[in-house]
């Protein structure tokens, strides 16, 4: 099974989507999920979204992100019947270089609660949970 890593482009949005909801990722198309918003992180500089293939046929996605001081791993996904095959860590693997390149160090991610599968892969990853960390979000709209 030969995967590529690839860039996502704006004209990928539908596509981007569709990983999404076929990987049982939630999203908010009106909100910070919109065609625009997305545009909006592609060309931002500090964000860069993946899609990893087999052929043309994606089979997961990842959106990479910093603030200058720390990287961020957000939505990964795979299509289910290609869980457990390694597509989560060469999409995290890949972010991270990204992330070396930009001249971060620290990488982070956050996942809710409900997602064991995916605690449990970053935890495998290297990744170290933080019990004592509260988060706390406000938002100017639900769809955020």
């Amino acid at each position: 099974m030969d995967i590529v890593i690839t860039p996502c482009q704006p004209c990928d949005y539908d596509a981007l989507v569709d990983i999404w909801k076929a990987s049982g990722l939630p999203y908010k198309p009106n909100g910070r999920d919109s065609r625009k918003n997305i545009e909006k992180e592609i060309y931002n500089g500090i964000s860069k979204f993946i899609f990893a293939k087999i052929d043309d046929d994606i089979i997961g996605s990842a959106l990479i992100t910093h603030d200058g001081r720390k990287g961020w791993i957000n939505r990964v996904c795979v299509l289910p019947v290609f869980r457990k095959k390694g597509v989560a860590k060469l999409l995290v693997d890949e972010g991270e270089e990204w992330l070396k390149e930009q001249g971060i160090g620290i990488f982070a991610c956050q996942i809710e609660g409900y997602n064991s599968d995916s605690f449990e892969a970053f935890k495998k990853m290297g990744y170290i949970p933080f019990e004592r960390i509260r988060y706390l979000t406000k938002r100017v709209h639900p769809d955020i």
